[in-house]
């Protein structure tokens, strides 16, 4: 598994300054007025930060971008890096200023020089976000990831600001190498192995097998997995950092989806790896919650299972009958991460009684048209919860935009044979799909679905990640439980 980039705060040693290798970065506000830091900084490199300060491009700059001089007069590094912040920084703005300066540093070894700065610990995170790479099934072996070090005036209290948001980055990068991997390497039976790791954490974790999932009546989500030869599994993870009802996290894990008999166009189907996205954000979490010592009680649950063509795969016109009783006709197979949550969603109310529940999938097509790469579609039975989602997402620069439910919307879901189907057709097909899952959510238990499909995963670099998994949600649903659920 990827390793966090090695990162430390250390008081400023100005005299050794002019010796640092790779890149040394300095943080100036936009006003351009520089700190004792910079100051020396300026008078190693002859006046370059000045000049570039002054300059019209520094000026015209937005807060949050950077500017290099190669091979700066004066020192031994690489380069300087100059990143312009606004006079007041957001969270936010520190965080990806962070990110800016890794992306800068291009994996050389980076010195920050953040003096008094009040967000320093929130700069390393971005750092730590962006400094990632997706090695696993590379042969060449790659170089160690070089030293980050942020000097700064109180690096003691910085280091101790930091800790939780590394627990955050350490989730998030758990989630990014479940979501990267092949699936020939993630199989449902691997990925279940590697969340039963997260015992040495603390965690509970429970592996269902199919004998025992066919027991509970789980008939859509192993109906999913039948034409495959990797076995179907619910996973269960505890963390019983408080007393309680549990919050519950419900994750879709279609380790590959390549739509069953219903089967997808041959172009892009090698993205459908991503298609345990949802599964990835719930582990991610959980890992996080565990590392960080959370004071809540919180259950991840997520349904693994892969969807293939097969002699024995499920056809459309199948009707099958779920654990929570209601029969469904299966029109369509690519439909399919509905079928594996509407019974993982039953059995979490059934065991747990939770006090509330996010389920997260890469569910439909649909809200790609809709939102783009950008936001993620939140659906709701609760206002509370749904803002609570939006606030800690834009809190976490996560993008987040709240999608409608309503009853009009069940017509489209209506089926000749059965209780219901399990598409609804084109139309508002990120709705409707929402519709499908609110049928097996108890009446008075507080709910949402995240459609995560085009934010899981994206084609190229966002801020934070390079092109690939982005982790997306896990930094977002951390803060909810520690705003909402904690204490």
């Amino acid at each position: 598994m990827t390793d966090l980039v090695p990162l430390d705060f250390a008081a400023p040693d100005l005299g050794t300054l002019a010796d640092l290798a790779g890149c040394v970065a300095v943080l100036v506000p936009e006003t351009g007025q520089l700190d004792p830091g910079a100051r020396r900084l300026n008078r190693l490199t002859r006046g370059a930060v000045e000049r570039l300060v002054a300059s019209e491009g520094f000026e015209k700059g937005k807060p949050g971008d950077v500017f290099s001089v190669g091979w700066p007069a004066g020192m031994a590094a690489e380069a300087l890096v100059v990143v312009k912040l606004p006079r007041k920084t957001s969270a936010a703005e520190a965080r990806r200023a962070g990110a800016a300066l890794a992306k800068a540093a291009g994996g050389k070894a980076l010195t920050v020089h953040a003096g008094s700065h009040p967000m320093a610990a929130v700069i390393a995170e971005g750092i730590t976000l962006r400094t990632y790479s997706y090695d696993e099934v590379r042969t060449a072996e790659g170089e160690p990831a070089k030293p980050v070090t942020l000097l700064c005036a109180k690096p003691e209290e910085m280091a101790a600001a930091y800790a939780p948001l590394r627990a955050a980055a350490e989730g998030v990068v758990f989630t990014r190498d479940l979501t990267n991997a092949p699936a020939n390497v993630l199989t449902t039976t691997e990925f279940a192995r590697r969340l039963t790791e997260l015992r040495a954490l603390g965690l509970e974790v429970e592996v269902l097998d199919e004998a025992e999932l066919e027991r509970l009546g789980m008939r859509t989500l192993l109906g999913v997995g039948q034409g495959s030869e990797s076995p179907s599994h619910v996973v269960v993870m505890q963390w019983k950092g408080a007393e309680g009802a549990p919050f519950a996290l419900v994750g879709k894990g279609v380790v590959f989806d390549t739509g069953g008999i219903s089967i997808k166009p041959a172009a892009g189907m090698e993205e459908m790896t991503m298609d345990m996205g949802g599964a990835g954000v719930v582990a991610g979490v959980m890992k996080t919650l565990a590392l960080r010592q959370a004071k809540a009680h919180v259950v991840g649950l997520v349904g693994l299972v892969e969807n293939m063509p097969d002699g024995r795969a499920q056809r459309p016109g199948d009707v099958v009958r779920s654990m929570k009783g209601d029969t469904v006709e299966v029109i369509n197979t690519d439909a399919e991460g509905r079928l594996v949550l509407a019974d993982v969603l039953w059995y979490a109310q059934e065991r747990f009684q939770p006090s509330g529940m996010i389920d997260l999938a890469t569910l439909t097509g649909a809200i790609i048209i809709a939102l783009g790469h950008e936001k993620a579609g939140v659906f709701a039975n609760d206002d509370r919860l749904a803002d609570a989602i939006l606030t800690a997402a834009g809190a976490e620069d996560e993008g987040a935009w709240r999608m409608p439910l309503a009853p009009a919307y069940d017509k489209l879901l209506k089926s000749r044979v059965a209780d219901m189907k399990n598409v609804g057709g084109r139309p508002g097909g990120s709705i409707t799909a929402a519709q499908f899952l609110q049928r097996f959510v108890k009446e008075g238990t507080p709910w949402a679905h995240l459609d995560i499909a085009g934010v899981a995963s994206v084609s190229s670099e966002t801020a934070y990640a390079p092109a690939g998994a982005t982790g997306w949600g896990v930094r977002a649903l951390n803060r909810l439980i520690r705003d909402r659920y904690e204490g």
